[in-house]
């Protein structure tokens, strides 16, 4: 049984992400015509499994929140907060993981151009067990939160670490991005800097579409639009869910000002 914010999902609105096969991997026409239609590219393997899990392990030694293997340790909640905003976010380290060659030159490649990557950076983790409103990320899309800048920033979500449906990763609304985008071009939707909801079952009924979920391992990302609903399951496994999600697009399109600057939990999403 999978669950969001403590919402169970209804099985009959439940689909399979579908990873970008290999034969389209180097064809950058066929992946933009591919994200058009799909509103994500599910990336397995972009990255190095050793080099995201490097990362892991530095960020729970660290933090303190969970051992080697990833099960929670409790820790006081100030003290980890001191860490995280105060070195880890703003550390060399993560810069190093977001900027690596193979994610940065990717979206060289993609976009065909230079490229600026959001200094606001999510780093997000979920422990078992958490469930109810607020615990998981709440359905949205990021245009809400980036309308000062250009519509054409893409978001890569990465799990750091093996991520399995059933500790809690990103779902995608399917097909949601082209109704989105409609109405946001049709002035429809002046939605303001907030999630849509947390009912991710009745979303799905307002919607008419699926849920897609998929099993993800170390090195894997998916790039979603602006425009594509997205959200987060409930962590039902064993084992901290470990996450971060940053933003890439051309440098010479507008940038959302507002977000330049270090994350903090104070920003919200």
């Amino acid at each position: 049984m999978l669950t969001s914010n403590g919402y169970r999902l209804d099985e009959r609105r439940l689909g399979s992400l579908v990873a970008v096969p290999d034969a389209e991997r180097a064809d950058r026409d066929a992946l933009r015509r591919r994200l058009s239609r799909d509103g994500y590219l599910f990336l397995t393997g972009l990255l190095d499994p050793a080099r995201v899990l490097d990362f892991r392990r530095y960020y729970f030694a660290k933090t303190g929140l969970a051992d080697p293997d990833g099960r929670p340790r409790e820790v006081e909640h100030g003290a980890y907060r001191t860490v995280l905003f105060g070195e880890i976010v703003p550390g060399a380290e993560y810069d190093a993981l977001c900027r690596q060659q193979a994610l940065r030159g990717w979206f060289e490649w993609f976009f065909g151009a230079e490229v600026f990557l959001h200094r606001r950076k999510i780093i997000r983790h979920t422990a078992p067990g958490e469930n109810g409103i607020g615990t998981a990320t709440q359905a949205h899309y990021d245009l809400v939160y980036l309308r000062e800048g250009t519509d054409q920033v893409l978001s890569a979500w990465i799990p750091l670490g093996d991520c399995p449906v059933e500790r809690g990763g990103l779902t995608y609304l399917e097909g949601s991005h082209r109704r989105v985008r409609r109405e946001e071009a049709e002035g429809r939707l002046k939605r303001p800097a907030a999630s849509i909801t947390a009912d991710l079952p009745a979303l799905a009924e307002e919607y008419d579409a699926r849920w897609l979920v998929a099993d993800y391992a170390a090195g894997d990302v998916v790039i979603h639009t602006a425009h594509t609903v997205h959200a987060a399951l409930d962590n039902v496994d064993q084992v901290m869910r470990l996450s971060t999600d940053i933003r890439y697009q051309p440098a010479a399109l507008g940038v959302d000002a507002r977000w330049q600057h270090d994350w903090h939990d104070q920003d919200g999403l």
